[in-house]
């Protein structure tokens, strides 16, 4: 059975920040991850994950003006001096929260943009913040994602992602893949893991459609479980769902265990 985190900003999202790292351990988690950790002091994260006795998994970049739609800005020229202060203080929270894994979202692309000079700027700091970031052993993650929840994202597909770390040319430099994104956008999931095993170093999961917990919709989930673990997978999973129902309702199949391998 693969380790599991919480997405604490998709499955407790109706709690306060700090209270759901309790409700992570009590419903059976030992990682988190969450999206940004930036609006919080560092020892307040700290001490929440010390006294659940839990595992920073994961947390993004800072992404621009989240609130203003935006989604990242690693695609954008006239923003790489704010990307690049963006990796620094990463680099700072996830010291702090002894975590080893940063995604960087890229952005979407600007209407009428030529994709050869996005994917040039993309490239150029993509490498400037791998290297930053394995100077203090934390890897890099890009996560391609789906365009018809976010129109326009400019990594939208695995290939793309692994011809972003060839032209990177770094080894610190990984893919997040998230199983309902690459449902909508490839299909074929077990043969896509299994292409890219050696480049994925984090997996995401929600069942498709409704982006809701495993069991709720098209995806074999406990046929994808025994296949991470047959093909040798031995990162985290993040449950990075929207409960159906309710939060407790919604976390029944990890609590019960029901797909075993």
């Amino acid at each position: 059975m693969p380790k599991f985190a919480a997405n604490l900003t998709m499955l407790f999202g109706e709690m306060p920040f700090i209270d759901r790292f309790a409700a992570a351990k009590a419903a059976g988690f030992s990682g988190v991850e969450y999206l940004f950790p930036y609006d919080f002091e560092k020892p307040a994260l700290r001490e929440q994950l010390q006294q659940h006795g839990l595992t920073q998994v994961l947390h993004n970049l800072p992404a621009g003006n989240w609130a203003a739609g935006e989604r990242g800005i690693a695609i954008l020229s006239d923003r790489v001096d704010e990307f690049r202060d963006g990796v620094h203080r990463a680099i700072d929270y996830a010291a702090a929260l002894d975590c080893h894994q940063v995604n960087c979202l890229v952005g979407v692309a600007p209407a009428g943009a030529d994709s050869a000079e996005l994917n040039d700027v993309l490239v150029k700091n993509l490498r400037y913040a791998a290297s930053a970031l394995a100077r203090e052993k934390i890897r890099l993650l890009i996560e391609p994602i789906n365009t018809i929840d976010i129109p326009g994202f400019f990594l939208s597909g695995s290939e793309q992602a692994a011809q972003l770390i060839s032209d990177v040319r770094s080894d610190n430099l990984f893919i997040q893949y998230d199983i309902y994104h690459m449902q909508i956008m490839e299909g074929d999931l077990a043969r896509g893991l299994q292409k890219h095993l050696g480049r994925i170093a984090h997996v995401q999961l929600a069942d498709n459609p409704g982006r809701n917990e495993p069991g709720t919709g098209e995806i074999n989930y406990p046929f994808l479980f025994r296949h991470l673990d047959a093909i040798g997978y031995r990162g985290w999973v993040g449950c990075e769902y929207k409960p159906k129902t309710t939060t407790v309702d919604g976390l029944g199949w990890h609590a019960a265990q029901i797909f075993e391998t």
